[in-house]
């Protein structure tokens, strides 16, 4: 007969082998439990394998040298061998099949009943007896009801106090928290301000008022024709002057040409000596060499008043301090309400732009510098001190109170100053107002189980507060402070 041979491995387990089954397709189905294999199958699991093999058609087998599995196997009748050659030779034992029977119901229920009923004791139905259990069960109702439904209210109008405490700040930087010691981080802010400033000038100077005009000679140092254009630049040291016209310098070595110059700029400067004119700018040097015969002359000047450096400099200096009040307004307002600005450590960081009208060399009688520049200055933050104020508060506040809110109020006693290590240092007053804690455990042991009167009288002598303690008792006409505490509500004015 054909069989399905199932090897057994140790992380099998009941579904694992149940699932194996059940892609069998012959009748007999025989599990093998290799000799040094650990597999965990109990009496129970070999049960509803087998059960599991008779849903499918089929009968299942155990081929195992172990002793354990081998009695289990056994004992729930199923075939057991030693080797899968044994269980293929050999022919297995049928299953037992339990036969069920059906019995017949016993005829003489109804006189067994009626034999096994008790008759009650005399003393239970006794009217003495019903009547203590009657009072027992309604005096238990009305103790149940005197704890449960009665409930308390205690108001306590606590003590309220203002702390207050005086504590010197340093600020600085390179500070990164707040401590308690009195160090806060100094933070930076930066404004941009900007305007124009006019002022009457003072200085004198001169205009330009022609320029010096003449005529220089050009020798070739070549033997070819040289093209000298228009805007040639020859000088005579620091002084330039250029052609006003194109001409040509004939070949041969020697050759000369005359061309007109006038100077560069305007101005008595251009007013030279002849022959100091012998330098020519460009490529054309090295074929040419130049000189004036005649002085050049023609340049004249006329003298004005126009702005000096020193004029310069002041209308710089005058819109830098009213650029500075602008900042500093600028930084008041921007910051928010309870921010410390150290105004010592403002300073002009940078200037992004100035202009001058009119421009150096210029003439006028007024002097307009319009300028923005950048300002920096350090600040503490209300967050930062506030912060220190509560720590420093709550390090010294008194037993048995705690903060009403956190509300604080800070007010500076001294202006800060710089120290030379960079650090800002001033002394802070900061108050706030505390409030009396209760003890909500202790309070309902002062006054549970109590008459009204006498709980009032426990409380006023072991808490102090600013009025007498109330209780309030529903239902009204109860006059006795619940025994339970989760009846009893402790409420603070």
């Amino acid at each position: 007969m054909k069989t399905q041979i199932i090897t057994l491995e140790s992380h099998d387990d009941l579904i694992s082998v149940r699932d194996r089954m059940s892609w069998a397709k012959t009748p007999r189905i025989l599990l093998v439990i290799p000799k040094f294999e650990k597999v965990a199958l109990r009496q129970v699991d070999y049960k509803i394998l087998q059960r599991h093999a008779s849903t499918l058609g089929a009968q299942v087998g155990v081929v195992t040298r172990v002793r354990e599995a081998r009695a289990e196997a056994e004992a729930l009748g199923m075939p057991v061998f030693e080797s899968t050659g044994e269980a293929q030779r050999e022919a297995w034992s049928k299953p037992k099949r339990r036969k069920w029977t059906r019995k017949a119901p016993r005829k003489n229920l109804r006189g067994k009943r009626e034999q096994v009923q008790a008759r009650e004791e005399a003393w239970r139905v006794h009217p003495v007896t019903r009547v203590a259990a009657f009072t027992i069960g309604v005096l238990s109702v009305l103790a149940i009801a005197a704890l449960f439904i009665p409930r308390a209210q205690v108001m306590l109008s606590p003590v309220v106090k203002t702390q207050s405490i005086s504590m010197a700040v340093n600020a600085n930087q390179s500070f990164g928290d707040v401590f308690i010691t009195g160090n806060i981080p100094a933070r930076e802010k930066r404004i941009v301000a900007g305007g124009a400033q006019t002022i009457i000038v003072t200085g004198e100077g001169t205009v330009p008022q022609s320029r010096a005009k003449g005529a220089v000679e050009f020798r070739n140092l070549t033997q070819a024709a040289v093209t000298i254009p228009e805007g040639t630049a020859v000088s005579a040291g620091a002084i330039r002057f250029v052609t006003t016209e194109e001409v040509i310098a004939p070949a041969g070595v020697g050759k000369k040409i005359v061309a007109p110059i006038q100077a560069a700029e305007g101005g008595i400067a251009g007013n030279v000596d002849a022959e100091t004119i012998n330098a020519i700018e460009g490529r054309l040097a090295l074929s040419l060499a130049v000189t004036n015969l005649e002085p050049i002359t023609g340049g004249r000047e006329l003298a004005s008043v126009q702005a000096s450096d020193a004029d310069r400099e002041r209308v710089k200096k005058l819109l830098l301090k009213s650029l500075e009040e602008t900042a500093r307004e600028k930084f008041l307002d921007e910051l928010n309400s309870g921010d410390a600005l150290f105004e010592n450590t403002m300073a002009l960081t940078q200037i992004l732009s100035e202009k001058f009208d009119p421009p150096p060399g210029a003439v006028g009688t007024k002097l307009t510098l319009i300028m923005q520049a950048e300002f920096a200055a350090q600040y503490a933050s209300a967050s930062d001190i506030t912060e220190l104020a509560a720590l420093a508060m709550n390090a010294s506040l008194p037993s048995g109170f705690h903060a009403a809110s956190d509300a604080v109020t800070v007010k500076p006693l001294t202006n800060p100053f710089l120290d030379d290590d960079g650090t800002l240092r001033w002394n802070i007053r900061a108050e706030r107002e505390i409030i009396q804690s209760f003890d909500s455990m202790y309070v309902t042991q002062l006054v549970q189980g109590l008459g009204v009167k006498k709980a009032q009288a426990n409380l006023e002598d072991n808490l102090p507060s600013e009025s007498e303690p109330v209780i309030q008792l529903s239902p009204s006409w109860w006059r006795w402070v619940p025994l339970l505490p989760f009846r009893i509500e402790i409420v603070t004015k």
